[in-house]
């Protein structure tokens, strides 16, 4: 039997990995799917939390994000020619399959039975879906995200800020995020936002099925949305 943590990287599952740690609960493997699209302060949190359960390492996994988003030639059942998969939609979302099924094939080649522990706060239990071979630590420990955060940051990690400027770690071109998050990474980080604009112009696809970032722009700029 293998034990295997899914991290993201965000607040959720580094608290999961180390309230697991600390409980003395078995750990073989720690998988780390990078989508080539995190934020800065994810791979630097990456690389100090690797030096901080050493000997435990961290598992890399990675798919080339920009190749299949605008250049790989999609064969079955569209347009002859069609390239890449563009941006992800909520009934299309191309780059949550990739790292499930990079997961699963690094789990296959073990060879042996396991579980899986997914970082799920339990503010969102309703997603901890019932599956064999899966475990919700935070959820059956009733933590929170506010409490997964404070428990980082009591551990020394503080994600570089990150946690103050953002609610929730993604993939920082993520279409299928909120408004506002959309509006922090236009004024906390201007280049990453200018990326978003390059690969609208690159897919010549619109950035949102509602808005373009162009469009974006004007309504962050009017302050039209001031929560964050």
């Amino acid at each position: 039997m293998k034990h295997i943590v899914s991290l993201s990287g965000g607040k959720d599952s580094t608290a999961m990995l180390l309230m697991m740690i600390e409980r003395g609960l078995p750990i073989d493997y720690v998988i780390f799917v990078d989508t080539t699209k995190e934020f800065p302060e994810i791979y630097e949190h990456i690389g100090k939390l690797e030096r901080y359960i050493s000997p435990l390492k961290i598992t890399k996994l990675s798919f080339d994000y920009d190749y299949y988003f605008s250049e790989y030639i999609r064969k079955k059942g569209l347009q002859k020619g069609k390239k890449g998969y563009g941006f992800p939609t909520m009934k299309k979302r191309w780059c949550t399959s990739f790292k499930s099924s990079l997961t699963q094939k690094f789990i296959k080649s073990l060879k042996d039975d396991y579980i899986i522990y997914v970082g799920i706060a339990y503010d969102e239990a309703k997603r901890a879906k019932p599956k064999p071979h899966y475990k919700y630590p935070l959820v059956e420990w009733r933590i929170t995200e506010k409490e997964a955060l404070a428990f980082c940051y009591s551990r020394g990690f503080n994600f570089g800020g990150l946690y103050e400027k953002i609610t929730r770690s993604s993939c920082y071109c993520c279409p299928l995020v909120s408004i506002k998050k959309l509006e922090a990474i236009y004024h906390y980080y201007p280049e990453l936002w200018e990326q978003i604009k390059e690969m609208e112009k690159k897919v010549g696809q619109q950035f949102r099925l509602d808005y373009s970032t162009e469009a974006l722009e004007k309504r962050f700029q009017k302050k039209l949305y001031l929560e964050f």
